[in-house]
Protein backbone atom coordinates (compact mmCIF):
# COMPACT_ATOMS: atom_id res chain seq x y z
CA UNK A 1 0.00 0.00 0.00
CA UNK A 2 1.87 3.21 -1.22
CA UNK A 3 2.07 6.51 1.34
CA UNK A 4 -0.68 9.03 0.13
CA UNK A 5 2.54 11.66 -0.77
CA UNK A 6 4.12 8.20 -2.58
CA UNK A 7 1.03 7.94 -5.01
CA UNK A 8 0.98 11.82 -5.29
CA UNK A 9 4.43 11.42 -6.81
CA UNK A 10 3.44 8.96 -8.77
CA UNK A 11 0.54 10.84 -10.54
CA UNK A 12 2.58 13.46 -11.55
CA UNK A 13 5.03 11.16 -12.38
CA UNK A 14 2.79 9.45 -14.89
CA UNK A 15 2.37 12.64 -17.24
CA UNK A 16 5.94 12.20 -18.57
CA UNK A 17 4.93 8.89 -20.30
CA UNK A 18 1.64 10.11 -21.70
CA UNK A 19 -0.68 7.56 -21.44
CA UNK A 20 -4.00 8.99 -20.59
CA UNK A 21 -4.90 5.50 -19.01
CA UNK A 22 -2.04 5.04 -16.84
CA UNK A 23 -2.94 8.94 -15.21
CA UNK A 24 -6.73 8.30 -14.81
CA UNK A 25 -6.13 5.48 -12.87
CA UNK A 26 -4.53 7.18 -9.82
CA UNK A 27 -7.89 9.39 -9.67
CA UNK A 28 -11.48 7.69 -8.06
CA UNK A 29 -14.34 7.32 -10.43
CA UNK A 30 -15.91 10.55 -8.24
CA UNK A 31 -12.28 12.74 -9.09
CA UNK A 32 -13.26 16.11 -8.74
CA UNK A 33 -10.61 18.50 -10.49
CA UNK A 34 -10.87 22.02 -9.50
CA UNK A 35 -8.31 24.78 -11.42
CA UNK A 36 -8.05 27.94 -9.38
CA UNK A 37 -6.66 29.63 -12.07
CA UNK A 38 -8.47 31.93 -14.92
CA UNK A 39 -6.66 29.61 -18.05
CA UNK A 40 -7.87 26.32 -15.96
CA UNK A 41 -10.81 24.47 -16.57
CA UNK A 42 -12.15 21.69 -13.96
CA UNK A 43 -14.14 18.63 -14.35
CA UNK A 44 -15.73 15.91 -12.30
CA UNK A 45 -16.03 12.15 -12.70
CA UNK A 46 -12.90 9.91 -13.66
CA UNK A 47 -14.45 9.48 -16.88
CA UNK A 48 -14.27 13.24 -18.06
CA UNK A 49 -10.97 13.87 -15.97
CA UNK A 50 -10.03 10.67 -18.51
CA UNK A 51 -11.51 12.43 -21.78
CA UNK A 52 -10.03 15.36 -21.57
CA UNK A 53 -6.28 14.31 -21.12
CA UNK A 54 -5.19 13.33 -24.84
CA UNK A 55 -6.02 17.11 -25.64
CA UNK A 56 -3.42 18.03 -22.47
CA UNK A 57 -1.23 15.75 -23.58
CA UNK A 58 -1.19 16.70 -27.27
CA UNK A 59 -0.88 20.66 -26.07
CA UNK A 60 1.92 19.79 -24.01
CA UNK A 61 4.62 18.32 -25.50
CA UNK A 62 8.07 17.33 -23.13
CA UNK A 63 6.00 17.99 -20.06
CA UNK A 64 7.16 16.71 -16.60
CA UNK A 65 6.01 18.13 -13.21
CA UNK A 66 9.11 18.58 -10.79
CA UNK A 67 8.51 18.62 -7.03
CA UNK A 68 9.63 21.50 -5.00
CA UNK A 69 8.02 20.80 -1.61
CA UNK A 70 5.17 18.46 -0.53
CA UNK A 71 3.47 18.22 2.72
CA UNK A 72 1.44 15.02 3.86
CA UNK A 73 -0.84 15.24 6.45
CA UNK A 74 -4.26 12.87 7.61
CA UNK A 75 -7.61 14.90 7.62
CA UNK A 76 -8.90 12.87 10.14
CA UNK A 77 -7.44 11.42 13.34
CA UNK A 78 -10.49 8.80 13.22
CA UNK A 79 -9.80 7.24 9.42
CA UNK A 80 -6.18 6.04 8.37
CA UNK A 81 -8.02 6.27 5.08
CA UNK A 82 -8.26 9.86 4.71
CA UNK A 83 -5.12 12.05 3.62
CA UNK A 84 -4.28 15.65 2.17
CA UNK A 85 -1.10 16.27 0.34
CA UNK A 86 -0.28 20.02 -1.27
CA UNK A 87 2.81 19.77 -3.77
CA UNK A 88 5.02 22.93 -4.70
CA UNK A 89 5.69 22.35 -7.85
CA UNK A 90 6.86 23.63 -11.40
CA UNK A 91 5.51 22.03 -14.53
CA UNK A 92 7.34 22.14 -17.49
CA UNK A 93 7.13 21.59 -21.44
CA UNK A 94 6.80 22.76 -24.78
CA UNK A 95 3.45 24.94 -25.64
CA UNK A 96 2.91 25.73 -29.44
CA UNK A 97 6.62 25.63 -29.77
CA UNK A 98 7.48 27.55 -26.62
CA UNK A 99 9.24 25.72 -23.96
CA UNK A 100 7.49 27.01 -20.56
CA UNK A 101 8.06 26.56 -16.71
CA UNK A 102 4.91 27.42 -14.34
CA UNK A 103 5.03 27.85 -10.64
CA UNK A 104 2.21 25.98 -9.10
CA UNK A 105 0.50 24.52 -6.22
CA UNK A 106 -1.63 21.16 -5.70
CA UNK A 107 -4.03 20.20 -3.33
CA UNK A 108 -5.06 16.78 -3.27
CA UNK A 109 -7.78 14.89 -1.29
CA UNK A 110 -6.27 10.93 -1.40
CA UNK A 111 -8.97 8.15 -0.21
CA UNK A 112 -8.72 4.75 -0.09
CA UNK A 113 -5.41 4.55 -2.06
CA UNK A 114 -6.75 6.61 -5.14
CA UNK A 115 -6.87 10.73 -5.11
CA UNK A 116 -10.18 12.05 -4.94
CA UNK A 117 -9.68 15.51 -5.68
CA UNK A 118 -7.10 17.89 -7.02
CA UNK A 119 -6.88 21.70 -6.09
CA UNK A 120 -4.36 23.25 -8.56
CA UNK A 121 -3.19 26.91 -8.52
CA UNK A 122 -0.59 28.09 -11.37
CA UNK A 123 0.62 31.13 -12.27
CA UNK A 124 -1.27 32.23 -15.66
CA UNK A 125 0.50 35.08 -16.27
CA UNK A 126 4.07 33.42 -16.50
CA UNK A 127 2.11 31.02 -18.78
CA UNK A 128 0.81 33.75 -21.04
CA UNK A 129 4.42 35.55 -21.04
CA UNK A 130 6.45 32.69 -21.57
CA UNK A 131 4.07 31.39 -24.97
CA UNK A 132 4.33 35.19 -26.06
CA UNK A 133 0.34 35.60 -25.80
CA UNK A 134 1.47 38.78 -23.23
Amino acid sequence: MAAPAQLVTSYLSSFAGGDPDVIAGFVSEGFRNEHLSALGTGSVGRAEYRRRLPDFLASFADRSYTVDDLVEQRRDAVSAEMFDVVVRYRFAATFDGHRIEIPGVMWFGVRHQLIASRVDAWDALTFLQQTGRR
